[in-house]
């Protein structure tokens, strides 16, 4: 997967049901998508977006190219963002130190920063975040040149009995051909959690900070891992 900044707890889903996650760093960095922004609750009505601003770059740039500009000028905005929730919001005490201590990762790669994020989520909501980044990894894709191939070879090649992957990405992958290499190839199920918001409307798939903010990290595992049943 794609390192996303702050991403909804589905993703979160998605790496509680592996044993290792490859973040995904070489294609195309894609403006206006989730990897320099995500979505919180508005202080009146619906939701705003929390973002990085990044550094201009040429079109085709890849993802582990990207660079924010200076920290010191978006840190503060966006933990600013954040103290509404503190008239209601139970958890806001502590989901606000997780989101400074994410934000105070000293680069301004925006790959090291979601990868810093990603795991300091997951270690507050109890889990593992078994991760390599596809680009350190040197692997022989034989020349995969669809996401299908390239998700196959790499099953093969670290010798995986499961490829699993969001549900977005379903029509990508033949499941003919990870059977074929006796690898079960699983489709992420949708993934839901609701929960009271009081002062607020709820909205659905907002950032991890969110959930946080109204849900124990013990409440958020205990619906991941009854997710890992379905």
């Amino acid at each position: 997967m794609q390192p996303y900044f702050f991403p909804y707890l589905g993703y979160f889903d998605l790496i509680n049901r592996c044993d290792k996650f490859i973040v995904l760093d070489t294609p195309q960095y894609i403006r206006q998508g989730w990897m320099n922004r995500n979505r919180i609750l508005h202080p009146r009505h619906g939701w705003q977006y929390v973002m990085v601003p990044v550094k201009r770059h040429r079109l085709g740039t890849a993802i582990n190219q990207i660079e924010t500009i200076l920290p010191t000028s978006w840190r503060p905005r966006i933990l600013g963002q954040l103290m509404h929730y503190k008239r209601t919001a139970p958890f806001f005490r502590n989901t606000f130190q997780l989101v400074e201590a994410c934000l105070a990762a000293e680069t301004t790669s925006l790959l090291a920063l979601n990868i810093h994020i990603l795991g300091l989520v997951s270690a507050r909501l109890g889990i593992r975040w078994q991760h390599e980044v596809f680009s350190s990894m040197r692997l022989d894709l034989q020349s995969a040149k669809t996401p299908g191939e390239m998700a196959v070879r790499m099953a093969i090649v670290l010798g995986a009995d499961e490829f699993i992957n969001r549900p977005g990405g379903a029509n990508q992958f033949d499941r003919a051909k990870f059977e074929a290499h006796g690898i079960k190839l699983t489709i992420q199920p949708s993934f839901e959690f609701t929960y009271a918001t009081p002062g607020y409307t709820f909205e659905p798939g907002l950032s991890v900070i969110d959930a946080l903010m109204w849900n124990s990290p013990e409440v958020i595992k205990a619906h991941l891992d009854a997710q890992r049943t379905k």
